[in-house]
């Protein structure tokens, strides 16, 4: 017997697109674990340092909406994934993306780099110029500050802020304090990120940082760059917001995002996917013309 008036919702995103899980094997060392999502143009989404490609899902999810193919992948020695960790540089991450890339299409990619993810975005479209359609950097710090200005990009102190937020001997509340300081904009819940942490990846994505001079992927080849800015972030700080666009020109476009810090998408997920949709259908247009 059917009630009167019953609710009948619909499916929900999650529902309408499962992730299908995919292993890419590089090697008889290193296989990559992708999600896969979606029908149509292919989005790759890569996640922010110490973090997996779970974080990642949230964004995912309205870009299938919109009519998009989105892979996840999770970085090598992290959540399914697997492949040595030391000695490795940013070229070697980049290359993990590329071969993810191959496995799905031949054609160029929209690329997202979540902050860390910035840094491997830029070195594949760098190091891989045919796989890469378009950038969308969120968060992300440029590796450089303003022409002129004597400072490191990201000061050693907010490194160790980072750091802090990531130890897993660190009582809660202490975390939580360096969460809300280095990654989330006052007034908005950081408590989300206390999980979906991993130590041992960020200290070798961090090396691996180190190992890679900036010169070598700073200006992510000849691709279009969105980059996606945070009104209160610390670690990518309004004062450096135009350093991309100062050295590399036109073909970057800048976006602020009003409330939001170094985190971004757990903040201000509605404006990130207005400004990415935006963006991205902005060029499609552009190139059928």
């Amino acid at each position: 017997m059917t009630t009167p008036h019953a609710s009948h919702a619909g499916p929900t995103a999650a529902q309408r697109w499962p992730a299908e899980e995919r292993r890419v094997r590089m090697s008889d060392a290193v296989e990559i674990l992708v999600y896969v999502q979606g029908r149509g143009p292919v989005i790759v989404l890569l996640p922010s340092l110490g973090r997996g490609a779970t974080d990642m899902e949230e964004l995912a999810l309205p870009l299938c909406e919109a009519g998009y193919r989105v892979l996840r992948p999770e970085p090598r020695g992290h959540g399914g994934s697997t492949g040595p960790l030391e000695g490795k540089t940013l070229h070697d991450w980049a290359g993990d993306i590329a071969a993810v890339i191959h496995s799905e299409t031949d054609v160029p990619v929209w690329v997202v780099g979540h902050a860390h993810g910035n840094w491997i975005a830029r070195t594949l479209a760098s190091d891989h110029p045919a796989r890469v359609r378009g950038l969308i950097l969120l968060a992300g710090s440029a590796g450089k500050v303003p022409v002129g200005m004597q400072a490191q990009p990201i000061p050693p102190e907010v490194r160790a802020m980072i750091e802090r937020c990531a130890e897993p001997g660190l009582p809660d509340r202490d975390r939580l304090e360096a969460l809300q300081r280095v990654f989330f904009a006052p007034g908005n819940d950081a408590r989300p990120w206390l999980t979906g942490w991993d130590r041992h990846l960020m200290a070798m994505q961090t090396a691996a940082q180190k190992r890679t001079p900036v010169d070598e992927f700073f200006a992510g080849g000849d691709a279009p760059i969105l980059n996606v800015q945070a009104s209160h972030d610390v670690v990518a700080p309004p004062a450096y917001a135009n350093v991309l666009r100062e050295y590399l020109g036109e073909r970057v476009t800048n976006v602020t995002i009003n409330g939001a810090g170094h985190a971004l998408l757990p903040e201000r997920l509605d404006e990130v996917v207005a400004a990415v949709l935006g963006w991205i259908r902005t060029h499609e247009t552009a190139e059928t013309c």
